[in-house]
């Protein structure tokens, strides 16, 4: 829980640095970002709230996960910026997300989890809509694009890779029990999970017009927060 919190505090931040900028004659964007900044705040604050269920401490958030979070509130370009939090972070969440409903330990944890994913859903879709129809429009809004990906990857090269500690609690989530044949079982529902993710970001970067070999590469490149 305190892993999405923390993911979704960035994803509340990033369009509300945007929302000013707009000029008034697109009213319907400036809604639909409105709207996108009331669900990450209500997202946080049920995943805050569902931590504090446990009665002790949540945990701190990591030096890496913060670092690449950072990198998301420090991209000055909405295009880049939208790209890398709604198509390929929000869009890899629901996958994560489909994962916590599954293997939810109670019933409040997987409605949680499938509301905020019927949010997310609608992120990534006029994400990936607004990108698809720029790319049309800019055929070098691609290279830009990919080039974001790549430097961010550069610059968190130190952090790369998912926390160990979220990894094990998905597999524990999954697992069920601390049996040695449950875990197994929850560390191979991990692998699909993170297969699944890869298969996802591969699709949208594809709609957006990038080759197979680029939509493999890029794909590969996620940080410590599945973006």
């Amino acid at each position: 829980m305190a892993y999405l919190v923390e993911n979704e505090q960035a994803a509340l931040v990033v369009p509300s640095r945007f929302l000013g900028q707009i000029h008034p004659h697109f009213a319907e964007v400036q809604h639909l970002l409105a709207v996108q900044i009331a669900d990450e705040a209500r997202h946080a604050h049920v995943f805050a709230r569902r931590a504090r269920l446990a009665e002790r401490p949540a945990t701190l958030s990591g030096a890496g996960g913060r670092a690449s979070l950072q990198t998301l509130l420090d991209e000055p370009h909405f295009a880049t910026a939208s790209f890398l939090l709604s198509v390929l972070g929000e869009g890899t969440f629901l996958s994560l997300l489909g994962f916590l409903e599954r293997h939810a330990p109670d019933d409040c944890t997987r409605t949680d989890a499938r509301l905020v994913r019927a949010d997310e859903a609608r992120h990534v879709a006029f994400g990936v809509a607004h990108l698809e129809r720029h790319c049309s429009r800019d055929p070098t809004l691609r290279a830009r694009l990919a080039s974001a990906v790549e430097r961010r990857h550069d610059a968190l090269r130190s952090t790369a890779g998912l926390n160990q500690e979220v990894f094990d609690s998905l597999v524990l989530l999954a697992a069920g029990s601390r049996v040695p044949s449950d875990i197994a079982r929850g560390w191979a529902a991990v692998q699909e999970l993170q297969a699944d993710m890869q298969s996802g970001r591969e699709g949208r970067l594809a709609r957006l017009g990038f080759t197979p070999a680029e939509t493999e590469t890029l794909a590969a490149l996620h940080t410590r927060n599945f973006m």
